[in-house]
């Protein structure tokens, strides 16, 4: 996994930037009732989503959490007063504190994303609304020569996948209520970043330095393939 504190300065740059960032949070807003008046953004990195979240809904009122403290600085420099640092899977605050919680590119990272969807459902109120991605790693299957060679080494179960994330939110009463699509502008993988992920064993590790090279040989290999397309499902509590 990525050292967030030392990848926090130059995190943006290298994830869509400001662009990626207001679709997302277009997208989250798209979910979360007009009713809402407070929203959690747990592990909200530098806090740029968080910040269009803010700005596209005057009078709801944004909290940001991260546990890595670099993302934190980051955030709470675009938020003054309104990010803490913590752990998803152990929020510092009461339970029914929050009519909203979004959870965007967190779950994929986790052996126990149901942590994190059980602690999002404790500080919900009645009629509150998380949202969160699912299926980040199969967004960035978009039928390229990437995919061609990769897809033999895509066997594990994400732990982000729709069908867990869902069983996750039944165990702690949640229930669906809706399904958006947003763009991840300059995301798209280019073969020679994805080799070189696949060399340190952060991906496709069973491929080794045979598929890294395989993949370094695609024609263009510092050209983006397509954006990939994140799905976001939301869930409400009774």
């Amino acid at each position: 996994m990525l050292d967030y504190d030392e990848e926090a300065d130059e995190y943006d740059a290298t994830r869509g930037g400001e662009p990626r960032a207001a679709a997302a949070a277009d997208a989250v807003l798209g979910l979360v009732p007009e009713s809402a008046h407070s929203l959690l953004d747990v592990a909200c990195g530098t806090g740029i989503v968080t910040r269009r979240l803010v700005a596209g809904r005057p009078g709801l009122r944004v909290t940001g959490a991260d546990a890595a403290h670099g993302m934190a600085r980051r955030a709470a420099a675009r938020l003054p007063g309104a990010v803490v640092r913590s752990d998803s899977r152990q929020l510092p605050f009461a339970d029914r504190s929050f009519d909203a919680v979004s959870v965007i590119w967190l779950l994929h990272l986790l052996a126990d994303a149901g942590t994190v969807v059980a602690e999002a459902a404790r500080v919900l109120r009645p009629g509150g609304v998380l949202v969160t991605t699912v299926d980040k790693a199969a967004a960035h299957h978009v039928d390229s020569d990437i995919d061609a060679l990769t897809a033999p080494y895509c066997t594990e179960r994400a732990t982000d996948e729709a069908g867990l994330v869902t069983a996750y939110a039944a165990d702690h009463g949640l229930l669906p209520s809706g399904t958006a699509r947003f763009r991840g502008h300059g995301q798209g993988r280019t073969p020679r970043r994805l080799a070189r992920y696949v060399r340190s064993g952060e991906i496709y590790a069973a491929g080794g330095t045979a598929l890294a090279e395989r993949i370094e040989a695609l024609r263009d290999p510092d050209s983006p393939r397509p954006d990939p397309e994140f799905t976001l499902r939301a869930f409400r509590k009774p």
